[in-house]
């Protein structure tokens, strides 16, 4: 895949300050103003209607009580099936907002008051899960009834029609007041999951096609843009629209899409293709134009093709100047809608988690004004290529792009979302010679959900147009102010400083670790020639004699480093850790080579590692200042950390970087020293990993003879070198994470020993538990299912082993996740495409292999063990130790007993009180990590009370903890604590010591007489 556009983590201001250049020149702000001031007087002079989204904006904002529970309301009760969950589910969103207080509301006229007075027979938020009694019951019943009319009059002011045919029944209807509008029609629903969910958009597209076609006149032979037209999203049409599987794309995607444009093509319709995330912009621009290579030769004459660009990106720009290019190239004329852009949300938290360099699209919403104006420039300079197609409810952009396009002189059409701007265009279309086109969304309300809040996010925000166009309190001035203005910062922290800003006048603040993003093929390329030049290291066997003496240098260099000033040991670690980001390439081909990971768990691994020794270094130096406690008079006491000595490291192979210098760099940064025992099968990664804390020290001006004893890889089997390590006299502690019989072995040995009582810092693993309720999104859900359950082949103590669905919505999530199941590639790890690796070994495969033999032969199990022929196809792949995922379905939870350190998901229908499943997983005896799906937050917050487990994650996946973020770790026969990447963790490779100084021993109070003086 060739990059097409530069890269999207560019400088904010610098990429402005280039726009800017140009538009001064070519806009006439202020005249674009005079002419929008009028339209926004007449919009206040007579509101829209009291469904229009201007009114449901300044009736509940979404920063409001109401508006957010209006918007979860619209979000889920539709979907939900059974009556208890929907009545808890209103009474949850209900039950924190004031309704009442709205009088004569947009609402109150849509529910007929039902909201209002739902609180008299809703049972209370926050009561518990139990049944209401009957006569409340009845109540509710009719209540959450009447709210879903409500919500489902809501969706019908945002939803064209149900069906293409309704929907173009509303189409013509209003087009008899206003001629010049036309339609694009967007068949609801988000991305595919499976392979039946992108089969059946493209009928849905194909018979929307087919509808449109058909009601066109056989005489018209006007240009596609004076018809109406369909818009698709690719990601619908192909469950792995995705960067990483870029040939199955080009192979199965392309042809299909192909198909859609030969009947809009045959019909003289326009079909565009939506824009979508940051990281599918390259994959989109490959379909593109192998879509334009076909137009061309077979359909040259067809000039309905074209694709949405998002303005709020920082190469919009470039994306214009390439696509004229393309347009040129192959003699055709896109149609282009600009758009401002509907993922800003996401982009920023995929930018921050993923820790890059800045963010791909403005932080500021003025520069995506600049960059839309700059942009409509662009595209009416270029006629010949591009027929533009301007969607806005700003009216100082509709003037502007009016002002421009006379200039230009070239034909254009502007745009609105059905349900929203109609205010605005009802006066600007009081010019008959301005074409308006509507994005119309089509389907059952029941899919409006993810559109819907989406645009509720979009529009409602207070800084945007719509909903400051209904604030009378926000003066024209303010309203159209000039966007043509460049601010030097952006408006949120750098991903970098997203833990702080560094400032020399406060104490150190953690840098974020910095990553890349595999999509962009520049930030990926250094991945692939670090693995062709990489190889997995000899590790000498540590002879088990030797570990006495290797006991005797750390003892040694202990003396020295835990007299080593903390600050100095700050900057060892912080040393190390930007040795460790400068060096992500090599090490990530390490992780590949040797641990089997894929490319994107192992730049997430190294990342940990970095964020571990910048979390624990500047903890350190925080926690281990003298503390002064309070006493009476005459004397001063302070309490103060010391190191405790010599430390047994034990680390896991799923995570050998990570975890390995975690449990180093907590041990050195509180000043002790360590024997380090990693995982056999992965020593070259702790080797390296010793290598580059033991250059850190020695830049620091530490002693060699001082540094080699600070770290010691002591490489060979748990039972005999672990074994040793753990039974060596002296050792002050032992951190282990891995499995819970090995642990148990460990607190025995040490248990055993003589002398004083060793501490254990154990994490080990989990049968880990997700719970979805009928309220839940299916897709968010199998999403966060396939992530938890089979990324790293399942091989993280996080991931999830057992999906509890509620029977409600069993089936169609089932029947999601064995879809989504069905997509995963499995195969090397060193291919990009990959998504699930081998596993670690022979021995770890056979043992995942037995625990499902042992599942499928239990009596009361449904033994239902989805595979098919795919997984048969997958499984004759030639990689040793290569397990496909599996999911099975149990009959009940006492039915899952052990961990199965794999790629397998066990399922168990559940009904009920979901607090009486809490208590069953309780009873599992394991507190690692638990999820809930639900959207009753009332419901999440009692279940996560109740859980005895460590980390709980709320509509979300469960892996991928981040360090001081997430801290992590369990309880029960999930390990001991305090939780890594946590406040309270470095405290335990501590002891504590108290000093009390009597300050009257010279014979007075000298002080105390002196205040009385």
């Amino acid at each position: 895949m060739n990059q097409r556009l530069p890269t999207p983590y560019s400088p904010e201001a610098a990429t402005v300050a280039g726009l800017l250049s140009g538009l001064h020149r070519a806009l006439d702000w202020a005249a674009a103003a005079a002419q929008a001031g009028p339209w926004v007087q007449a919009v206040r002079d007579n509101p829209p209607p009291f469904w229009a989204m201007e009114t449901l904006l300044k009736e509940y904002p979404i920063s409001s009580a109401e508006g957010l529970a209006l918007m979860r309301l619209a979000e889920a009760l539709l979907r939900v099936p059974d009556a208890e969950t929907a009545i808890a589910l209103t009474a949850d969103q209900l039950g924190r907002a004031d309704f009442e207080r709205a009088g004569d509301s947009a609402l109150a006229r849509l529910s007929s008051a039902a909201i209002v007075l739902s609180k008299h027979f809703l049972p209370e938020a926050g009561m518990g899960t139990e049944p209401p009694r009957l006569f409340a019951k009845l109540g509710a019943r009719t209540v959450v009834a009447a709210t879903l009319r409500a919500v489902a009059l809501l969706g019908k002011q945002f939803v064209l029609g149900q069906t293409i045919d309704e929907a173009q029944q509303a189409a013509a209807a209003a087009r008899q007041s206003q001629r010049q509008l036309t339609f694009s029609y967007d068949m609801l629903g988000e991305g595919a999951r499976t392979g039946r969910d992108a089969q059946r958009y493209f009928e849905s597209y194909s018979h929307a096609i087919q509808s449109i076609a058909a009601r066109a006149p056989s005489h018209d032979a006007a240009h596609p843009s004076r018809r109406d037209g369909i818009s698709i999203k690719l990601s619908a049409l192909h469950p792995r629209y995705e960067h990483t599987q870029h040939a199955r794309v080009m192979a199965e995607l392309v042809p299909r899409v192909w198909q859609l444009c030969e009947l809009a093509a045959h019909a003289q319709i326009n079909l565009t293709v939506d824009a979508e995330e940051v990281d599918r912009l390259e994959l989109s621009l490959d379909v593109v134009e192998a879509l334009s290579q076909r137009i061309a030769a077979h359909h040259p004459q067809w000039s309905g093709f074209g694709l949405a660009l998002q303005a709020y990106q920082s190469r919009a720009l470039p994306l214009v100047a390439h696509l004229v290019t393309l347009a040129r190239r192959y003699q055709l004329r896109f149609m282009c809608r600009l758009v401002k852009g509907a993922y800003w949300d996401a982009e920023i938290k995929r930018t921050q988690e993923m820790g890059l360099l800045h963010y791909p699209v403005f932080t500021h919403k003025h520069h995506t004004d600049v960059s839309y104006l700059a942009c409509a420039g662009a595209l009416l300079a270029a006629p010949d290529a591009i027929y533009p197609q301007f969607a806005t409810h700003n009216a100082g952009t509709i003037a502007a792009i009016l002002q421009m396009a006379a200039r230009s002189g070239g034909a254009f059409e502007l745009q609105r979302l059905h349900g929203m701007g109609e205010g605005i265009y009802r006066e600007v279309l009081k010019n008959p010679l301005v074409a308006c086109r509507v994005y119309a969304p089509v389907g059952s309300h029941r899919d409006l959900l993810a559109y819907l809040v989406r645009r509720l996010l979009e529009n409602g925000a207070n800084s945007s147009f719509v909903h400051q166009l209904a604030d009378e309190s926000v003066g024209m001035g303010e309203l159209l102010i000039s966007p043509l203005r460049l601010e030097s910062q952006p408006a949120l922290p750098q991903p970098p400083d997203l833990f702080g800003a560094a400032q020399a006048t406060k104490p150190p603040v953690r840098k974020n670790s910095l990553g890349i993003d595999l999509a962009d093929a520049q930030q990926r390329a250094p991945l692939f020639q670090a693995l062709a030049g990489s190889a997995i290291p000899d590790v000498e066997i540590t002879d088990i004699k030797t570990v006495n003496s290797s006991y005797i240098i750390c003892s040694n260099s202990y003396e020295f480093w835990g007299n080593f000033p903390v600050e100095q040991r700050t900057q060892v670690l912080l040393r190390a850790a930007d040795a460790l980001q400068t060096q992500l390439p090599g090490f990530c081909a390490l992780l590949v080579r040797e641990a089997f990971k894929t490319w994107g768990d192992a730049v997430a691994e190294v990342r940990e590692a970095i964020d571990f020794l910048r979390y624990y270094a500047l903890e350190a130096q925080r926690i281990m200042q003298p503390v002064a406690l309070p006493g009476p008079t005459g004397e001063t006491n302070h309490l103060h950390l010391r190191p405790r000595g010599v430390w047994v490291c034990i680390s896991p192979w799923n995570f050998p970087l990570a975890i390995f210098m975690g449990q180093v760099a907590a041990a050195l940064a509180t000043g002790n020293t360590v024997l380090a025992k990693p995982a056999e099968q992965t020593p070259g990664v702790a080797q390296a990993a010793v290598g580059l804390l033991h250059a850190a020290m020695l830049a620091q001006g530490l002693p060699s003879q001082v540094v080699h004893g600070t770290v010691i890889l002591c490489h060979g089997p748990g039972e005999t070198v672990g074994a040793a390590l753990v039974a060596q006299p002296g050792v002050a502690g032992v951190v282990f994470t891995g499995s819970t019989p090995v642990a148990k072995i460990i607190n025995r040995a040490l248990a055993a020993k003589d002398g004083p009582i060793i501490p254990l810092i154990a994490e080990t693993g989990g049968i880990n538990a997700m719970l979805v309720d009928s309220s839940a999104l299916p897709e968010q859900v199998c999403d966060a299912v396939i992530q938890s359950a089979f990324k790293s082949a399942g091989q993280r103590c996080s991931a999830l082993r057992l999906l509890l669905v509620h029977e409600a919505i069993a089936d169609p999530v089932i029947d999601m996740v064995r879809g989504a199941m069905a997509e995963l590639v499995c195969g090397d790890s060193a291919e990009l495409s990959t998504d699930v690796p081998r596993l670690i070994d022979a021995q770890a495969y056979n043992q995942v292999a037995k625990q499902v033999q042992h599942l499928l032969s239990i009596k009361n199990s449904k033994k239902q063990d989805f595979i098919d022929e795919m997984y048969e196809k997958l499984a004759a792949i030639n990689i040793a130790n290569l397990m496909i995922p599996r999911a099975i379905e149990m009959a009940a939870i006492t039915d899952v007993s052990a961990e199965i350190f794999g790629p397998v998901l066990q399922i168990v229908r559940w009904r009920g009180d979901p607090l009486a499943v809490m208590a069953q997983i309780n009873a599992l005896g394991y507190g690692l990590t638990f999820g809930v799906q639900t959207r009753i937050d009332t419901r999440a917050q009692a279940l996560a009370a109740a859980a005895r487990i460590g980390n709980v994650y709320i509509n979300r996946n469960m892996v991928g903890a981040v360090v001081g973020v997430q801290p992590f770790g369990g309880e029960g026969l999930s390990g001991t604590g305090p939780k890594a990447g946590g406040p309270h963790y470095l405290n335990r490779f501590c002891t504590e010591q108290t000093v009390t100084v009597n300050t009257t021993a010279a014979g007075g109070n000298a002080s105390l007489l002196v205040s009385m003086d």
